[in-house]
């Protein structure tokens, strides 16, 4: 099992920049692939950006490709979500959610990833 705590969030301008982490408890982090969702008030949760358990693949939704990236430190237990470009529309609550894997397979389904973090808002003004 793995506990997920995500931080960095704020309010940021249009075209601005802004670094998500995402802090996990247990010492068998490098066996999770990771992912980033957001959820805009009003709208289905929507998923991000995806990372498999050694960062050697990485998958992103089209509206953040080439805006975002996805990392991880596995020597460190966090995953993070870097952010540039930001627009209106990236104003979501952001969340890390992890699930089981030692494959380089990603999934972009909410449902497949069992543990999640509590969230962090982000607000881009124009």
């Amino acid at each position: 099992q793995v506990q997920l705590v995500e931080s960095g969030g704020g309010l940021v301008q249009a075209g601005g920049s802004l670094r998500l982490s995402c802090a996990a408890s247990g010492r068998t982090f490098r066996s999770y692939a990771m992912s980033w969702f957001r959820q805009a008030p009003g709208k289905e949760r929507e998923f991000v950006a995806a990372i498999a358990w050694n960062g050697g693949s990485t998958y992103y939704a089209d509206s953040v490709k080439d805006r975002f990236t996805i990392s991880r430190d596995n020597a460190k237990n966090a995953v993070y979500l870097q952010m540039s470009s930001l627009k209106p529309e990236d104003t979501a609550v952001y969340s890390c959610a992890a699930r089981l894997s030692g494959s380089p397979y990603l999934t972009v389904n909410s449902y497949e990833y069992p543990y999640w973090g509590q969230g962090t808002q982000v607000t881009v003004s124009s």
